[in-house]
């Protein structure tokens, strides 16, 4: 996680981080960062647009190792298959060998 803020800290300017601060990292919807950042609705949207294209880019082309995607990034690979119970199951087979983290799972009724 600290590794996303500080490249996004970098990458941004000050008005991109606010927004991206605003409603990625807090989570507010449109409405109250328009309010917070004094823009309409319309400049919002394109404003996250051009922040995700330029983060996406900045994540995917970092040195020595980019963070996205983040299966490589995190050093595993993830697959899904179905078992008999034909519940879906997603394992890691990570090169630590380490265990699979494994949600629980709600009997069907």
């Amino acid at each position: 996680m600290a590794d996303f803020f500080l490249v996004t800290r970098r990458a941004l300017d000050e008005s991109e981080f606010r927004l991206f601060r605003f409603h990625f990292l807090l989570g507010a919807d449109w409405k109250l960062c328009c309010r917070r950042l004094g823009m309409d609705r319309g400049t919002f949207f394109h404003a996250v647009y051009r922040v995700e294209e330029k983060l996406g880019r900045v994540f995917r082309e970092l040195q020595p190792y980019g963070l996205y995607p983040l299966d490589e990034y995190f050093g595993g690979s993830v697959q899904t298959y179905r078992n008999p119970d034909r519940k879906l199951v997603s394992m890691d087979f990570g090169p630590r060998g380490g265990r699979a983290l494994r949600a629980p799972v709600r009997k069907a009724a």
